[in-house]
């Protein structure tokens, strides 16, 4: 007796995409490129039905008593279309990252090697609302020669539909594969983990959103998982360091939007500290707008401005404008602390002593390191070619931030 078959349509989505990804080796970085350009067109001229659809999305989150922190994140403005259209018109704009060529570090005598930049394969992006993430990502994917499978959540689904179809046409229009851009329209939870087994077609997967989606993705995988990171992000106040330069870094890290990716939500301040300056501080951030915490001596100091906080948050994000304070004896102290509980995909000292930047900037151990500047994130910070889809915080070739080399892998040639 034979047995029953399965029909699984994930799989038949995975399959489409890997076929899709070997039909775009058949089109030029020219022709990838300008149907970039036609997604970017295609997202201008349809702002007013994407709001509608997100609209739509936002009546029935509120329905459900979706949190506030989804709904912020969800909710689409004409800004965040823009941001999203401009950087897919730079990427349009980038040279080809594919086909790169350039010498290897080491030769093997009597041969000539080289190393040649090629597509991954088939990227999976498991995304918590954001609905535009998912033209950003087709973006990269496209640009770099790869097929892009979209996972999101049912909160953003109306959105997700609108612009997946928008993403479609501008592929058809342009004589490329459809189906290099696909939509998983499911709510499934259990989709997920039929999504994140197919090693056999999945070359990548991003997860993004809160820890909680991060983990569960990077437990269940089998394909490769790079972690994107947000929010818990430590500074380290030195006693040489400008109260007015660490008022500015915190606030301006907490203005990214619509995802708080870098925002400084822990901050170290060392024991040597006048209180006045703490208490200026905590004013101003309080008018401001933000809640504040403390560890117990700084709660027993200044109990009109902090609240206590709990051991367990010291290790998690809390992706609001709250931020909780410490105290610390010195530079070392602090470093060990942020090595144990930060995030590790961006942290900061603010200090006058390059003594002091430098052994910050060794030994913490963090992607990326942040002395007298703010790290507010920005997908297109209009400095050079360089867009970002996100930062990671996992130790390897795609630490830190998230771009367009990240999309693609290696070969390395010998010449005979």
């Amino acid at each position: 007796m034979s047995a029953e078959i399965v029909f699984d349509p994930i799989l038949t989505v995975v399959k489409h995409s890997y076929q899709a990804f070997l039909d775009l080796e058949n089109h030029t970085g020219v022709e990838r490129s300008r149907a970039v350009k036609a997604m970017a067109k295609g997202i201008q001229k349809a702002f007013d039905e994407i709001l509608e659809a997100n609209t739509l999305d936002l009546e029935t989150s509120r329905e459900m008593a979706v949190s506030e922190q989804i709904l912020r994140w969800l909710k689409l403005t004409p800004l965040r279309l823009e941001v999203a259209v401009e950087v897919l018109e730079q990427l349009a704009e980038a040279a080809d990252p594919i086909l790169q060529v350039t010498n290897a570090s080491y030769q093997l005598n009597p041969s000539q090697t080289y190393c040649q930049r090629m597509p991954l394969g088939v990227v999976a992006l498991i995304y918590e609302a954001f609905p535009e993430l998912g033209a950003i990502a087709a973006g990269f994917t496209l640009k770099t020669g790869n097929s892009l499978i979209l996972r999101g959540c049912g909160t953003s689904s109306h959105s997700s539909v609108v612009i997946a179809r928008i993403l479609h046409t501008a592929l058809e229009d342009s004589g490329l594969p459809v189906n290099c851009v696909q939509l998983i329209e499911t709510d499934d939870t259990d989709g997920i983990d039929r999504l994140v087994n197919k090693d056999q077609y999945i070359n990548l997967v991003i997860p993004y959103g809160r820890p909680g989606l991060i983990s569960r993705v990077s437990q269940l995988a089998t394909v490769p998982v790079l972690r994107s990171a947000m929010g818990n992000c430590y500074l380290y106040w030195s006693p040489s360091g400008d109260l007015e330069l660490t008022r500015h870094v915190i606030i301006d890290s907490h203005t990214s939007v619509p995802d708080p990716v870098n925002s400084i939500e822990k901050v170290l301040i060392s024991s040597k500290h006048n209180p006045s300056l703490l208490g200026r501080l905590f004013n101003n951030l309080k008018e401001k707008g933000f809640i504040l915490k403390g560890d117990i001596d700084l709660v027993a100091n200044f109990p009109d401005y902090l609240i206590p906080t709990p051991e367990t948050e010291w290790n998690k994000p809390y992706l609001d404008k709250v931020i909780a304070f410490k105290i610390v004896e010195d530079l070392s102290n602090a470093i060990a602390w942020i090595n144990s509980h930060s995030s590790g995909h961006a942290d900061c000292i603010i200090t006058e002593s390059y003594r002091e930047s430098r052994q910050f900037a060794m030994n913490s151990d963090s992607a990326l390191v942040y002395i007298n500047s703010s790290p507010r994130f920005s997908r297109n910070p209009k400095q050079g070619e360089s867009v970002f889809l996100g930062v990671s915080n996992q130790k390897g070739q795609r630490r830190g931030l998230i771009s367009l080399e990240t999309f693609t892998t290696l070969k390395q040639v010998v010449q005979g």
